[in-house]
């Protein structure tokens, strides 16, 4: 998945001659933080709450003041690990999308990037879900999709996560069933500590929640 993709068709751009009283009201609107300054099709760069706050742009045009603003931005193609990597590191709500040319296309909000991944990750397929704790040097994802497939189940998704201070990852995958009885019994006949498993419909909402909000929490820190 790549950026023009995930172009939102909602939030608007600042021009020059707006104030920064408009830009507050929009951003409180769309629930944002940061909203591109375009010139046309020519982006000229990005404009945050705190800037507008911290300067004291409130009643002033934005051109007319001695602003320097930042210009971060993804291009079209750039895939969406990219773009969720340069938001999380520059602390974004909205990453402006320019084209080939440096022409402005859009904005990807961080809502419209977690609503993504939750499609790229399955989470709203039909399945369960086993978290495996193991070794960093014990991980082998072909072993474990070995194991899942001999019980003629499918790895839908998975994605690892480290235990902090430790050696150890978290493993969690989605499968294509609800019951993983099977799995599991062949998981731990392999020696896998299965730390958890979701399989009802309630225990996985729960689960989805507590990922999107890890997710959310991790993109603005």
């Amino acid at each position: 998945m790549i950026a023009k993709h995930l172009i939102s068709d909602v939030v608007p751009v600042l021009r020059k001659t707006d104030k920064g009283q408009k830009a507050l009201n929009w951003m409180d609107v769309f629930r944002v933080s940061h909203l591109p300054v375009v010139d046309e099709n020519k982006y000229l760069g990005t404009i945050s709450d705190k800037m507008i706050y911290d300067l004291d742009l409130i009643d002033a045009v934005i051109a007319e003041q001695d602003v320097k603003l930042s210009t971060p931005h993804v291009h079209y193609s750039q895939h969406i690990f990219e773009i969720a990597s340069i938001m999380y590191k520059l602390k974004l709500s909205v990453v402006p999308v320019l084209d080939e040319k440096h022409s402005y296309l859009g904005v990807i909000t961080l809502y419209d990037l977690a609503r993504r991944f939750s499609n790229l990750y399955s989470v709203h397929e039909p399945g369960g879900v086993i978290l495996l704790e193991m070794n960093t040097h014990d991980y082998s994802l072909s072993q474990i999709a070995q194991i899942v497939e001999s019980n003629d189940v499918k790895i839908l998704s998975s994605f690892i996560n480290r235990v902090p201070g430790t050696k150890s990852l978290l493993v969690t995958i989605k499968l294509n069933t609800i019951d993983l009885s099977a799995v599991i019994q062949t998981l731990e006949r392999y020696n896998y500590n299965v730390k958890a498993v979701y399989m009802d419909d309630s225990a996985l909402n729960d689960l989805y929640d507590d990922r999107f909000e890890q997710f959310m929490k991790y993109m603005n820190f």
